[in-house]
């Protein structure tokens, strides 16, 4: 006579531990490649608009005010000093890759403006955030 012979519980607990080590092992792993992944795409993103606000300011003798804003990019500024020679530089005023509202000041004291993301714990102040000018101090 044949048995029908399953998985004993001490089996399954095995499996079961083996499976939670590896998850142990991989996860803090994938994890940190996706937030490097972010950091990277923050960082593109950045280098974009620093792009987009040169562009600005060659076109039109000046950077936008902190006031006008990044949508100063998009759309013409109504407010004073409005650009005369104003193009469209972005089709729309991107987030970070938290989707965060990137942080735009200007005039900045030891650059022409200031652009940043709050980076991944999305607190401003913090050691964290991302500034376009971070690679410039390597």
């Amino acid at each position: 006579m044949e048995r029908n012979r399953g998985f004993t519980l001490l089996e399954l607990l095995v499996v079961i531990v083996i499976l939670s080590l590896l998850a142990a092992l991989l996860i803090p792993k994938f994890t940190g490649r996706v937030d490097e992944a972010k950091i990277k795409t923050t960082k593109v993103q950045l280098k974009e608009v620093k792009r987009a606000l040169e562009m600005y300011r060659i076109d039109n003798g000046r950077y936008p005010t902190t006031e006008q804003g990044l949508k100063a990019l998009v759309k013409k500024p109504t407010t004073e000093p409005v650009p005369k020679k104003w193009k469209q530089y972005l089709e729309a005023v991107p987030k970070d890759a938290w989707d965060n509202e990137l942080i735009y000041i200007y005039p900045s004291e030891n650059h022409p403006f200031e652009l940043k993301s709050k980076g991944p714990d999305g607190e401003l102040g913090t050691e964290d955030d991302i500034s376009v000018w971070d690679d410039d101090k390597q």
